[in-house]
């Protein structure tokens, strides 16, 4: 008619990804182990994707008032305390370097702990440090030299590292049940292939 407008085609239906779920779209050469392996994939792409921010949260949160625990702990068992080296640290081959700058050597202290009593260790002193000289270190309960109790940024740290792992770990148990399930189906697929060629192959190799 004139004047008449024909409305344009309505577009394809949209395919699932091709690369993703090949084994869900229908084809002739789709077998029911396809679409089973298929709906396997897609079920635990679903779990991952729901368990990682749970997993991130649960164990990034129980993970933090652990450490917060131990930091408060910490706290409560160890003291700042003045040792006094009772030789002279050893001297760094590159005096005045920037390595020599930042290396520690264990030399021998004295110190006294929180009953009173004097003790030694060895604690890290910088390169050629004279005997005599002092250094401040932490203390346990039990008179032995140990680090500062845990600092807020190395509970946060610690912290999402344990999250992190935790989220390694669901995404590493998801493909090995993936991979474990197409093992499986690839087996089979292999049994009931050769047990089909069994019946077939004597009608192709048998000659009049």
């Amino acid at each position: 008619m004139p004047g008449h407008t024909s409305l344009p085609p309505p577009p394809p239906p949209r395919e699932l990804p091709r690369v993703m779920f090949w084994r869900l779209r229908r084809n002739p050469l789709r077998r029911r182990s396809d679409v089973v392996q298929g709906w396997i994939g897609l079920g635990l792409t679903l779990v991952v994707l729901a368990a990682t921010p749970l997993a991130l949260f649960l164990v990034g949160d129980a993970a933090h008032r652990h450490y917060a625990r131990t930091a408060e702990h910490q706290a409560a068992t160890r003291h700042r305390t003045t040792a006094v080296l009772v030789e002279d640290a050893r001297s760094h081959p590159e005096p005045g370097s920037a390595e020599a700058k930042r290396t520690l050597y264990p030399t021998e202290v004295r110190f006294t702990d929180a009953q009173g009593r004097t003790r030694t260790a060895h604690a890290d002193a910088q390169p050629a440090l004279p005997k005599g000289s002092t250094l401040r270190v932490w203390a346990d309960t039990d008179g032995k030299l140990t680090g500062p109790p845990l600092s807020p940024d190395q509970i946060r740290s610690r912290a999402m590292g344990s999250a992190l792992i935790a989220v390694l770990g669901v995404h590493t148990a998801a493909a090995v049940a993936y991979g474990t399930a197409h093992r499986v189906i690839q087996h089979r697929n292999l049994a009931a292939w050769e047990s089909a060629w069994a019946g077939t192959a004597p009608r192709w190799t048998t000659f009049p």
